[in-house]
């Protein structure tokens, strides 16, 4: 499917506030309802929009403690390792990578004792696992660019 310059500033306007009514969307992308409205259906249908979400604050829901974690996997096993790591107690999202790692998982949990059973146990009793570090989180920004132009 191919995006233009209004498919682009619609997918930008409701990634800033997917809570935004159509005659509001309509009005910030200098096009008619029933146009942003047609557009906003054609992109849900055509699965470059897959729904909407609410960002929360982790340490406001008791989520204090982050962490990537990098991990090397038996190669042969990614599919089943895959179906196991998404599982993992506060797993929140999942990187299959090139380089020097095959995974990045990002975890968030209450507590450092919470993080241990993830990593240490849970993480390293699934078939496949080789080696995992664990990078903790000091500092996050929220950062999201979709539908660039050009």
């Amino acid at each position: 499917m191919t995006l233009d310059t209004v498919d682009r500033q619609i997918i930008a306007l409701l990634t800033a506030d997917g809570r935004m009514s159509v005659n509001e969307l309509a009005t910030r992308a200098h096009v008619s309802r029933a146009t942003a409205y047609s557009r906003l259906e054609r992109l849900q249908t055509s699965g470059v929009i897959t729904g909407f979400t609410v960002t929360v604050d982790p340490d406001k829901l008791g989520y204090s403690v982050a962490a990537l974690v990098l991990v090397n996997v038996d190669q042969n096993r990614w599919r089943e390792i895959r179906e196991d790591v998404m599982q993992l107690p506060g797993l929140e999202y999942l990187a299959f990578t090139s380089g020097g790692f095959d995974l990045v998982l990002l975890v968030r949990l209450p507590d450092i004792s919470d993080l241990r059973d993830v990593v240490l146990v849970r993480l390293h009793d699934i078939a496949g696992i080789r080696s995992a570090q664990t990078i903790f989180v000091l500092d996050e920004a929220q950062v999201s660019r979709v539908a660039p132009t050009g």
